[in-house]
């Protein structure tokens, strides 16, 4: 009965402490993507290239997941491409309220 109301309380606190979040996480085809449905900002990852859309005038961030700041780049159109040449390892990407964690193999 103890290990019943635990693994419901458990539930119930995971559930209430999860945010209501603007963005959703689709993965199709091996392609990841996240969107920001509020400004119609997405990221998509494609090995080393990240392709942006609805990110006009903002900056994209890449952080190590040590927090160190490793790259920052300026999204001048409403569809940009750009090609990430850093070491292989995970990396954070942010732009807006869309963060992202990648892999670079």
């Amino acid at each position: 009965m103890r290990r019943r109301i635990l693994i419901l309380t458990v539930l119930t606190l995971l559930l209430v402490a999860a945010p209501a979040s603007a963005t959703t996480f689709v993965s199709a085809m091996g392609i990841d993507e996240q969107v920001d449905q509020e400004r119609g900002i997405s990221i998509n990852v494609d090995g080393n290239n990240v392709s942006i859309n609805g990110g006009q005038g903002l900056t994209l961030e890449v952080v190590s997941l040590t927090g160190r700041h490793v790259a920052s780049f300026k999204i001048d159109s409403a569809a940009q491409r750009i090609e990430l040449n850093l070491p292989k390892g995970c990396y954070i990407l942010k732009i807006g309220k869309v963060v992202r964690k990648v892999t670079l193999r």
